[in-house]
């Protein structure tokens, strides 16, 4: 039934003020005459944005939406897997160990074909024989892919291509732990890669032609592009010296808070918790008892050892507990010290040789003081002097989340004095008690992340940006919080007298002078650390920055169960210290670098 004119005109004025009730821009909306003929909505027309990729520093693209292919094998009957490892160019046991990895357990039976991915190439090779291997399906689908092998923890995944992960970490023992900890910038950016669809709503005339819509359309947004700070290159380097161990290393640009390659080892490859054909690899990295899916840097918080008597005397030389001058005996009647050494005379001996008797006296000298207003109160006098110690450490960045652009970071601890009264069930506990958090032992602990950045306000000398990922959203720079200078309550005066021990650490007679790179010209400022743990070896660590005197890399490396700090973090910080100032390792360096890439291959090849 077609409309008398003026019903025609009605009707449109009604979709108009309907339209126009929103705030957004009103339609245009066009008077129906005789010729036009009644006008008519249509159904919405919808525009489904293409998801953002994921591209590194030097703008190589790490993660994007593509075609891919898949190849069905059949149940029945027998497959020439030899035949089929031939015309692929696979090696010889390449088919048997992709059917292992795609199946959920070791010797189930698939109820259905399994699925293969496929390059281009490999789905070429299929299709110009397809008439030989009839019993072989080939299609083709969309899905996220992944153009690199490393990084799975920064990476992450997008939530609606890891369901398959995420069903089977639901049934684990540890699932929760894991779902929640390993989207990456993938799912941490999801909002901004995904975009928005866009929706239409038009209006038609007679003859089908749009005159406009009869309410305001739904604006149209593409995925955005993540572009990451990683050095994909130091990120694969760095992966190849800690691969086989369990620990972490960060490094990052102390001038930006850029991080230049984050590592949680064990490693795995970023596509294993989404790829349809990795069902077996996600089961073993969830059975893994080395846990290779927990996203250290960001989300394990340990204690940091001797590295934290930087904060300690950082902190004692603010409140003028000691001097850079100030000397103490290495009296071991008070604790353990492991290194031979020369009298601590000064803040820099006791830095270079790491002197525990020394730091136990620094921070005896900040907890024990009484301040004049508190003559006879000497337990009043120790919970002011620990909540003073702990306000300028959290000024590091630390007890706190720092904010990085990573799903689940964690927060570390640092103890209040309320903890102590309620650990030792009394208000009159004495240093004596705590005297552990003067070697970085004990309630203290912290992340990989703000090891890292403890070293960039050191670095900096009292400053620091927040560490993050992503250097810029599509064209529009990192988010705003990113670019914002955060300050410590440490005066520069005082961070800067911590560098000369730090220098020394590294020369002669220092805890790390065998990673010294004083042969390439690179003056390393840093210090090492040992965690004691009573379940097992030692942990290593090492924190540093360099150049000394014009930073553009800080680090930290933990490497759990390895022993001292001196023999197995520093030498690994070094090198990718060096990899990434100079872009090659030095002949003398090259044996320890082999032996690290060894053990980091022998543990790939039991662990595939």
């Amino acid at each position: 039934m077609v409309l008398a004119p003026w019903k025609t005109y009605l009707f449109a004025c009604v979709l108009m003020l309907t339209a126009c009730s929103s705030p957004a821009q009103q339609p245009e909306v066009l008077v129906a005459d005789s010729s036009l003929g009644p006008l008519t909505p249509r159904r919405d027309l919808s525009e489904a944005p293409r998801r953002g990729r994921v591209l590194d520093r030097n703008d190589s693209v790490l993660v994007a939406t593509r075609s891919v292919y898949l190849l069905t094998l059949p149940v029945r009957p027998p497959l020439d897997s030899a035949g089929l490892n031939r015309l692929l160019g696979w090696r010889e046991s390449a088919l048997r160990d992709r059917i292992a990895a795609a199946l959920p357990y070791e010797g189930a039976r698939p109820k259905a074909g399994v699925k293969l991915l496929l390059t281009n190439v490999e789905a070429e090779k299929i299709r110009k024989r397809q008439k030989e291997w009839p019993m072989l399906k080939l299609t083709q689908q969309t899905m996220r892919t992944y153009t690199t092998s490393t990084g799975a923890p920064v990476l992450g995944y997008a939530p609606d291509q890891a369901q398959a992960f995420l069903s089977s970490a639901q049934r684990y023992r540890r699932g929760r732990f894991y779902r929640l900890r390993n989207g990456g910038v993938e799912s941490y950016y999801n909002g901004l890669l995904n975009g928005r669809r866009g929706i239409r709503h038009p209006l038609l005339d007679s003859m089908g032609q749009e005159r406009g819509s009869w309410a305001a359309d739904t604006a149209f947004q593409q995925g955005q592009d993540l572009h990451l700070s990683l050095d994909t290159k130091l990120q694969a380097y760095a992966e190849s010296l800690l691969g086989g161990r369990k620990g972490y290393l960060v490094a990052l640009d102390p001038r930006t808070g850029e991080v230049l390659c984050a590592v949680s080892a064990p490693t795995f490859a970023p596509g294993a918790l989404t790829a349809p054909d990795r069902a077996g690899t996600r089961r073993q990295l969830l059975e893994n008892e080395d846990m290779p899916l927990l996203n250290r840097p960001a989300t394990l918080a340990n204690p940091p050892g001797s590295v934290f008597k930087l904060v300690n005397a950082a902190i004692a030389l603010q409140v003028g507990a000691i001097q850079p001058t100030t000397g103490f005996r290495c009296d071991q009647s008070l604790i353990n010290c492991v290194h031979h050494h020369p009298r601590p005379s000064n803040l820099t001996i006791a830095l270079q040789y790491s002197c525990n008797p020394y730091f136990y006296q620094v921070m005896r000298n900040l907890i024990d003081h009484v301040p004049d207003n508190l003559v006879a109160d000497t337990v009043a006098a120790r919970h002011a002097n620990l909540a003073t110690w702990r306000r300028y450490a959290r000024s590091f960045g630390l007890d706190s989340l720092l904010g990085v652009d990573l799903p689940r970071e964690q927060a570390g601890f640092l103890p209040t004095p309320a903890y102590y009264d309620k650990a030792r069930r009394t208000r009159n506990w004495k240093y004596r008690s705590i005297y552990s958090l003067s070697v970085g032992q004990g309630e203290v602990n912290l992340t990989g992340l703000q090891m890292a950045n403890m070293m960039a306000i050191i670095a900096n000398r009292g400053w620091y940006y927040t560490p993050h990922f992503v250097r810029s959203v599509g064209t529009d720079g990192p988010l705003p919080r990113f670019t914002k200078k955060r300050y410590t309550l440490i005066d520069s005066i005082n961070l800067e007298a911590l560098v000369p021990g730090m220098i020394a650490v590294m020369q002669r007679g220092g805890t790390a002078e065998s990673s010294s790179l004083a042969d390439v010209g690179i003056t390393i400022a840093g210090k090492t650390g040992t965690v004691q743990n009573d379940e097992g070896d030692d942990h290593a660590t090492f924190v540093g920055f360099a150049p000394a005197q014009n930073p553009k890399i800080a680090i930290a490396v933990y490497l759990e169960n390895a022993g001292f700090g001196a023999t197995a973090a520093a030498p690994v910080a070094a090198l990718v210290i060096e990899k990434y100032l100079r872009g090659n390792i030095a002949p003398k360096r090259k044996s320890s670098e082999q032996r690290m890439k060894y053990r980091t291959a022998s543990y790939q090849r039991e662990h595939r």
